[in-house]
């Protein structure tokens, strides 16, 4: 999904400095590139060069994004990843996601030495298990439209605790619990599953927006798109166990929406944090 790029000759003064990367797109119901792959691609490219570093292996404890145009499904992305830092504890990347010459999303990520401290957290919210929830594949399963199939065929299994918004908002409130997971099992690598909760964590982050103010999915003329994206790694978790995704929208004017998230294992560690800022735009009476 992810490849050194072949053929690309660097500016001498920036060979030591910047190492690119291309990768392959899953196709889309829209033809744009889904954010959270792009996400994720860039914590594997950016991590790939932090992993060459001697020593105990550094893992990513933050990254910093923003989606700056819609990428095209159809077309390989290049990874531009640029050694900023290595500091003895934190070593600091900047990456661009590039099509047709021009950067479809600019990313900061920071890796730390595992180490010592403080250490507290939020408490894990009480909700039903997964096993009683029914899953958008479930849910979307044998409806013969390529929205549904795209719903089936996610590479995450989401389960959303008060119902989903693409059949309706059968629960709306200012806050969204969603339980997701992997489909399969993934490598061990603490990478891979970093990668994998970027991932997931941009499919429903604005949905509490949509929810607080009892907006579907189908509402005619509705568009949303991911401005720009935040996630703090605090403790390792794996992406093929389940994951709460506990989400809320404090905020929404101007043609935009703020959702922040927490994820926590199953056994309620904090995993991480997330915030996004999103383009929503509901037509008017008049519209």
């Amino acid at each position: 999904m992810l490849d050194a790029a072949d053929g690309v000759t660097l500016p001498e003064t920036f060979a030591e400095d910047i190492t690119l990367f291309r990768g392959e797109s899953q196709k889309q119901p829209h033809g744009r590139v889904f954010g959270g792959q792009v996400l994720a691609q860039g914590v594997i490219a950016s991590g790939r060069t932090v992993a060459t570093l001697p020593g105990e292996r550094r893992r990513l404890h933050s990254l910093h994004a923003y989606f700056m145009r819609p990428g095209d499904d159809t077309q390989p992305i290049t990874f531009s990843v640029e050694r900023m830092r290595d500091g003895r504890s934190f070593s600091t990347r900047r990456v661009h996601a590039v099509q047709h010459g021009k950067p479809i999303l600019s990313m900061s990520a920071s890796f730390q030495v595992p180490d010592g401290g403080v250490d507290h957290q939020d408490t894990m919210p009480q909700v039903p298990g997964p096993e009683s929830l029914r899953s958008l594949r479930d849910t979307f399963a044998g409806i013969d439209d390529p929205r549904a199939r795209h719903l089936v065929d996610r590479a995450i299994d989401q389960r959303h605790v008060e119902g989903d918004l693409f059949t309706g908002v059968r629960t709306p409130g200012a806050e969204q619990h969603v339980w997701m997971r992997a489909v399969g099992s993934l490598p061990d690598d603490p990478l891979v599953h970093e990668a994998v909760l970027a991932y997931a964590s941009d499919y429903s982050l604005l949905e509490p927006i949509l929810r607080r103010h009892g907006l579907p999915w189908t509402t005619p003329g509705l568009r949303m798109a991911s401005l720009d994206h935040a996630m703090w790694f605090h403790r390792p978790a794996r992406a093929d166990e389940w994951v709460l995704y506990a989400e809320e929208s404090p905020s929404a004017e101007g043609g935009r929406g703020l959702g922040l998230g927490r994820m926590f294992a199953a056994d309620g560690t904090l995993v991480a944090t997330v915030a996004q800022e999103g383009m929503v735009r509901v037509p008017g009476p008049t519209d």
